[in-house]
């Protein structure tokens, strides 16, 4: 635990890509719960605050951590397409510039 409480700033990728056993949101409660109100914590998701009893697996778990959390946090909410999806559509567009009325008609 103490890894966790150590750093200045902890960041936590991908929070709900994947449910969390009850242990692990356990576990992440108790890191939150140690930091709260001394070291930062930055946490990205794609899930929604109501969705997070459901990706910990105990609503009174997501309630708790939440409140501590959101008590003096900012929030930033993204909308759009990921870079990566970003990327993946300029890569298309490219090609298919690329290929348009460059080809010949099969005969």
């Amino acid at each position: 635990m103490r890894f966790y409480a150590g750093p200045t700033l902890l960041v936590i990728d991908e929070l709900g890509y994947l449910p969390l056993p009850g242990e692990a949101a356990s576990a992440l409660f108790q890191v939150v719960a140690q930091r709260y109100m001394k070291t930062s914590i930055v946490i990205t998701t794609n899930r929604g605050v109501g969705e997070w009893g459901e990706v910990l697996g105990d609503t009174t778990v997501a309630a708790a951590m939440l409140d501590r959390l959101l008590h003096r946090s900012v929030v930033l909410n993204l909308d759009g397409d990921s870079y990566r999806l970003r990327d993946h559509h300029a890569r298309s567009e490219n090609l298919r510039r690329a290929t348009t009325g460059t080809r010949q008609p099969l005969q």
